[in-house]
C-alpha cells in the first residue's frame, strides 16, 4: 500500500529507453540467462506474472493522480513542520519528486520521532545503517570513513506519507 504504484503480490519494472541496458536487465531478471539453463552472469528470477501485470495495467491509470496527492501531503506535511528545522531532500530544476517516502533529517531524530508518534504520525527509520557498514558491503570498505554517510544514518526519517493521505479530491 505505501508504494506509488503496488500490485498485490511481488511485482516490479524497469523502463529505459537504452537498447543495450534493456537487454541486460532481461538477462538479470531472468536468472541471467538469455537461453534457458545457460546462465551468462549471475541473475535472479524477477519476471513479472500476469496476474500482477493485469492488476498494474489497471492501476497504472491513476498513477499521476496518486503522485499528485502524495506532493500536496508532502506540501502540507512541510508546511506543517516548517518550524521544525528538518532538512528534507531536494528536487533539481526540470525534475519532478513522486514522493515514495517523505524523508527528512533532524539533529534529534529520538525525541523527533516520540513526539511525532505520540500526535498519531506513524514515522519510520527506513535506512538506519549507512550501506559501507553493513555485512555485504564491509568487506569492501575496511578501514574506511564516511562521515556524511553516518550522520545522515543517525538523523534520517520518514515521514507517513502514501497516495490517499488528505486527499482533497
Amino acid at each position: 500500500p505505501t508504494k506509488n504504484l503496488g500490485a498485490y503480490g511481488d511485482a516490479g519494472a524497469i523502463t529505459t529507453n537504452d537498447k543495450a541496458l534493456a537487454e541486460q536487465l532481461r538477462i538479470l531478471r531472468n536468472y541471467g540467462s538469455q537461453k534457458k539453463y545457460y546462465n551468462e552472469v549471475i541473475g535472479y528470477n524477477s519476471r513479472l506474472d500476469e496476474l500482477q501485470a493485469g492488476i498494474l495495467r489497471v492501476k497504472l491509470k491513476y498513477l499521476d493522480l496518486w503522485n499528485n496527492h502524495r506532493k500536496e501531503a508532502a506540501n502540507e506535511l512541510k508546511s506543517l513542520f516548517q518550524d521544525k528545522g528538518w532538512q528534507y531532500q531536494t528536487t533539481p530544476d526540470g525534475y519532478k519528486h513522486v514522493y515514495h517516502q517523505l524523508v527528512a533529517l533532524s539533529d534529534t531524530r529520538e525525541v523527533t520521532i516520540e513526539a511525532l508518534e505520540k500526535n498519531g504520525y506513524q514515522c519510520q527509520i527506513h535506512y538506519p545503517i549507512p550501506p559501507y557498514k553493513s555485512e555485504a558491503y564491509a568487506k569492501h570498505f575496511l578501514g574506511s570513513s564516511f562521515p556524511l554517510a553516518d550522520k545522515i544514518s543517525n538523523e534520517v526519517f520518514s515521514l507517513p506519507i502514501h497516495g490517499y493521505i488528505w486527499s482533497k479530491k
